[in-house]
């Protein structure tokens, strides 16, 4: 197959390209510099051949604190890239790819405690619900009548060269790891390999569409995460930190560590998708 994909330079997208390719398809790939989608509805011709788009950029939601400016960029750089696209595909009529991958994230369902979220629970109120939301809106909110169209809401995304690990690792490493507030807040992860299989598998089963949940199995607390992550690294665990601090220091964007978010992968593996790492500390050893 020729797959399009967009966002093709972050973390996410680098493995992903390499999964595919190694799998045997044709990547292709759309980046700002060829067409900003932010501002532009991509020409005709990048869509020439391809089979599949997976749909991947968008501006990194953490890295720096939330002012307005940086909230619209990260809002528009969802909603209106993805309707932008989508406006795109419309025109091409029955000349569209055959199936959309678009991401989006567990922050979907806000921050919901202990409760067991699916596909079909509500989503939440804070900032980051109403970007997901709005752009589930624009990826698989309006259907097109020649293209499949999925919404992945995908979790905290544990890899090499990237992701949580990334930020966490400098940390533990030095002894100083701990849970965050109370570490009871759940964490919601996946494996990066789980994560571009889960694409790739998205991509050929015809009955999936709609929204899935793009998290391994089995949900931890943020206090059993860090104990995890100090084991494998042979490390202790340090005082918490306190989630005033987190508040402080970060301002809004503390919600991403902070908010409860209890997942299920109960769709997806209905339809047939079996986990490679649904085991947290399996998962860990092998990428450390």
């Amino acid at each position: 197959m020729k797959i399009l994909i967009t966002g093709a330079s972050g973390f996410v997208g680098k493995s992903l390209t390499q999964q595919l390719s190694f799998s045997g398809h044709q990547i292709v790939t759309l980046s700002r510099k060829q067409c900003n989608l932010n501002t532009e509805i991509p020409n005709s011709s990048f869509f020439n051949g391809v089979d599949a788009i997976v749909h991947l950029a968008g501006e990194p939601v953490s890295g720096k604190r939330w002012g307005a400016e940086r909230k619209k960029r990260i809002y528009d750089s969802r909603i209106l890239g993805t309707k932008n696209l989508l406006t795109a595909l419309e025109q091409l009529g029955s000349a569209a790819p055959k199936v959309l991958i678009s991401a989006s994230a567990v922050g979907y369902y806000g921050d919901c405690g202990d409760t067991f979220l699916d596909e079909k629970s509500p989503s939440g109120s804070d900032f980051l619900a109403k970007v997901c939301r709005d752009w589930e809106q624009e990826s698989i909110g309006k259907p097109l009548p020649f293209t499949r169209q999925v919404a992945l809401r995908i979790g905290v995304v544990l890899g090499k060269n990237g992701g949580a690990l990334e930020k966490l690792l400098p940390v533990f490493k030095t002894g100083l790891g701990g849970q965050i507030g109370n570490g009871k807040q759940w964490m919601s992860w996946i494996h990066i390999d789980d994560l571009t299989k889960l694409i790739e598998f998205s991509i050929h089963n015809s009955t999936a569409t709609g929204a899935f949940n793009a998290v391994s199995p089995n949900p931890v607390t943020n206090a059993e995460f860090s104990k995890t992550l100090a084991k494998v690294l042979g490390k202790n665990i340090f005082f918490p930190v306190p989630a005033l601090a987190m508040k402080l220091a970060l301002g809004e964007m503390s919600q991403i560590i902070l908010a409860s978010q209890r997942v299920s992968s109960e769709k997806i593996k209905k339809l047939g998708y079996q986990f490679l790492h649904p085991n947290l500390e399996k998962a860990m050893s092998s990428l450390l």
